[in-house]
């Protein structure tokens, strides 16, 4: 059997409040807002999106920002949320340009996957639209039509299907799919961070690797066991970040990434 690869990419950055991506104890009421808060206490980090290769298909996990916010920012991502983070994709970033240095097409996609639907993960949706299959969870896909911190217009006219999860072997909730039935690629019900975030599960021919999207932001999200600064359910981001925890130190994970950890470079894992 054909090894499976997932190439680990970076789609520009983000320069976001170091609270959004670790909770702090402060007299502030929105510290993740980065409102009235000092440059000190902000960071770059990068953007990151995934591609798969398995012998039955071509996965995207996620699609980094739009070409648009090299541009106009405040048009793609609205008023309000251009005024808590800002983006930056160089030259050759954008998903669309990394797939074609590649020689792949969007119609080339058999599967994208969107972990959750927040701007930084969704922006660049439109760059592969014409993928066979774009899927996001149902508790997601309902959560985006009425909360507050999605920007709906990302995804405007793009047919994105809403998962209903399967009992699987793993997760916090033991939620999500076997991708493709063959027990190599599972999506993992991950909330927390947004109500239907999921994580991605890999056997690769070395072991398990995690993408763990926002199930935290860093190695010192599980270590310290530091939640992210955005959760509207707090129960049960602190039990996906614990699941994170378990399987990064039983070593059922080789390798766990989350999505904006400056420390994860570019790579190709096999």
């Amino acid at each position: 059997m054909e090894n499976i690869k997932v190439h680990v990419l970076h789609t520009g950055d983000v320069y976001i409040d170091q609270s959004l991506a670790f909770r702090e104890k402060t007299m502030h009421p929105l510290p993740y807002s980065g409102w009235l808060r000092k440059k000190s206490k902000k960071h770059w980090v990068p953007v990151s999106a995934y591609l798969i290769e398995h012998p039955k298909g071509l996965i995207l996990v996620d699609t980094g920002w739009h070409e648009d916010m090299r541009i106009n920012q405040r048009k793609h991502l609205g008023f309000l949320p251009s005024t808590m983070y800002k983006g930056r994709l160089p030259a050759g970033q954008s998903i669309r340009e990394q797939l074609q240095a590649r020689g792949i097409k969007d119609t080339d996609l058999d599967y994208v996957i969107l972990t959750h639907l927040h701007s930084d993960h969704v922006s660049g949706i439109k760059h592969v639209k014409n993928a066979k299959r774009i899927i996001t969870s149902e508790p997601e896909w309902k959560a985006a039509q009425k909360d507050f911190g999605y920007i709906p217009s990302m995804w405007a006219g793009i047919n994105i299907e809403a998962l209903k999860y399967q009992e699987i072997p793993y997760g916090p909730f033991k939620l999500g799919l076997d991708l493709f039935n063959d027990g190599k690629i599972f999506l993992i019900h991950t909330p927390g961070h947004s109500k239907g975030l999921m994580s991605v599960f890999i056997k690769t021919s070395k072991g398990w690797v995690l993408l763990a999207s926002d199930v935290g932001y860093a190695e010192k999200s599980w270590k310290e066991n530091v939640l992210p600064g955005v959760t509207p359910e707090k129960e049960n981001a602190q039990a996906s970040l614990e699941w994170v925890r378990k399987v990064t130190i039983s070593g059922d994970s080789i390798m766990t990434i989350f999505n904006h950890d400056p420390k994860i470079s570019p790579q190709t894992i096999e």
